[in-house]
């Protein structure tokens, strides 16, 4: 007879992970990959960061609709947001490995594996970047799976896999602690190393930038501002910036050079001091991004020093057939100018170095940058320039071209209602409208106003400082109790009025008149 002693023992289930020691691990292998890759990077190459590198890549192969969408409505707010983004979806992933491999470790040294072959493809892919600044995602990768695999077999040592036994979670916190803190370290000496290289202080070291042509003295009416208008020059600090650099490049006036070459005569190159020992010019000009919807804020207007861009061109002397001032910037972007309009002596094409007065800001492209009056920003302004060439379009494609851009772009005449602003209570009776209007190269010759559908009035205008800047303007308008609507049109020299005909930025700017609701009470 068989008895309960004779019964087979149950069989031992594996040991597994408990879900917070596997976070753990997959969260402190990623600590490691990151600070490892950044630490590197530091030293190869700041951008090559694989943090970095994946969130650039990401900005360069979105969808255009999702970039413009962020840059309208996330403003410079865009790319703090990827990056928070970005760290959501790593952290997942993190997770996700160690949940993954809470018996053996495949999974998650899979995952791993994908992320640190995404880090590498991300720099391998950058044109700015060398060979030598692969060390860095190499890096990242073996160091978290190295940490993945290790912190595994200390979690779940293979004598003890089959067995519901406890591990040594002393030396695993400890162990944890210190990839935490090593991560940490290598992060911080690898920002310190990456950021050494201070634009601030190479700018501070410029000295003062005076023209020899100075642009004319302002009319005391080039604006409205006690009427509400914006000021006819736009402050540095309060200059509209939209750019796709992650990462603002640092460059020192030393270290800056640029290459005009391609279909030219001869190659010629010049260092930061053959432009600053040049006669300087003084130009006011008005920079509106394409992506700037009807009404929208992303234009601004400055006084740029420099020199006259057909001044080098000449010197290089562009061949007959080239179609296209191919440019790139020391991040890798790139933008394709019409070679006609850069080498037109009339159009004011400029290599600026200055801003208002003062060297160019690091963030709108010091040390020099390109300035083309009449075209919008992605054919015509690209900061932190450092090569050009000529071209056929044909033959190479800009950054916003090969993403279904327009290949010409000429500013489009279009006016602004800068106050009030939106949805207006106002006192019923005369209310004071303010605002700007824009078509750069023609002239803006008149601005009107309506109320509802009531007859066009025409505004009162800001002296004419110069065909390549905007135009204030302002009116009084009589209005009666109720809600009502309020539209501004433009008419340029050539006599085109703006079509009311409402267009999307893409692909080459928006159209329609831009309005406000006046409630009035």
């Amino acid at each position: 007879m068989s008895t309960l002693q004779d019964a087979p023992a149950p069989a031992e289930a594996p040991r597994r992970l408990s879900l917070p020691v596997s976070t753990l691990i997959g969260l402190l292998a990623l600590a490691a990959a990151l600070g490892v890759g950044h630490l590197v990077a530091g030293f190869v190459g700041y951008t090559a960061s694989p943090f970095i590198a994946v969130a650039n890549y990401v900005i360069d192969h979105s969808p255009t609709g999702i970039v413009k969408w962020a840059e309208r409505t996330l403003g410079t707010w865009d790319k703090p947001i990827l990056k928070l983004g970005l760290a959501v979806v790593l952290v997942l992933f993190a997770v996700a490995a160690g949940q993954l491999s809470r018996r053996k470790p495949l999974a998650g040294q899979v995952l791993v594996g994908l992320l640190g072959a995404a880090g590498i493809a991300a720099v391998f892919v950058r044109t700015d970047l060398g060979q030598v600044s692969l060390l860095a995602p190499v890096a990242a990768l073996v160091a978290g799976l190295t940490v993945f695999t290790m912190l595994h077999r200390l979690a779940l040592p293979p004598e003890l896999a089959r067995y519901d036994r406890g591990f040594d979670r002393r030396k695993f916190i400890r162990t944890g602690v210190g990839i935490a803190a090593g991560a940490g370290v290598a992060a911080v000496v690898g920002e310190v190393a990456g950021t050494s290289t201070n634009a601030e202080d190479s700018r501070a070291a410029v000295g003062p930038l005076v023209p020899a042509r100075t642009a004319p003295p302002l009319p005391a009416d080039a604006d409205f501002v006690k009427l509400g208008s914006p000021p006819f020059i736009t402050p540095n600090a309060d200059f509209y910036r939209i750019d796709t650099a992650l990462v603002v490049p640092q460059i020192r006036t030393e270290d800056w050079g640029l290459k005009i070459h391609g279909m030219v005569d001869r190659q010629v190159n010049f260092t930061y001091d053959d432009i600053r020992n040049r006669p300087l010019v003084e130009r006011r000009v008005t920079l509106t991004c394409v992506s700037n919807e009807v009404g929208g804020p992303l234009i601004s207007n400055a006084s740029f020093l420099g020199v006259d861009l057909v001044d080098l061109l000449d010197e290089a002397g562009v061949q007959s057939g080239a179609e296209q001032m191919f440019a790139t910037s020391v991040d890798g972007w790139t933008c394709g100018t019409p070679a006609n309009v850069a080498l037109d002596p009339q159009r004011g094409a400029m290599l600026a170095i200055g801003m208002n007065g003062e060297p160019l800001p690091v963030e709108h492209g010091f040390p020099a940058r390109i300035v083309i009056p009449g075209l919008y920003g992605y054919v015509s302004a690209t900061k932190w320039v450092k090569d050009l060439e000529f071209t056929k379009w044909d033959a190479r494609q800009a950054y916003w071209l090969n993403r279904g851009w327009a290949e010409q772009a000429p500013i489009k005449t279009e006016s602004r209602i800068d106050t009030p602003t939106g949805f207006a209570n106002v006192t019923a009776g005369k209310v004071r409208l303010a605002g700007t209007a824009w078509a750069q190269h023609t002239g803006i010759a008149k601005v009107e106003v309506r109320l509802d559908q009531g007859a066009w009035r025409e505004a009162t205008l800001s002296a004419e400082v110069s065909k390549d800047t905007w135009r204030l303007w302002w009116i009084e308008l009589d209005v009666p109790g109720g809600t009502h609507q309020a539209f501004v049109r433009a008419t340029d020299q050539d006599g085109y009025t703006q079509t009311e005909n409402t267009a999307d930025p893409v692909p080459d700017g928006a159209t329609g008149w831009h309005s406000v609701t006046l409630d009035a009470h």
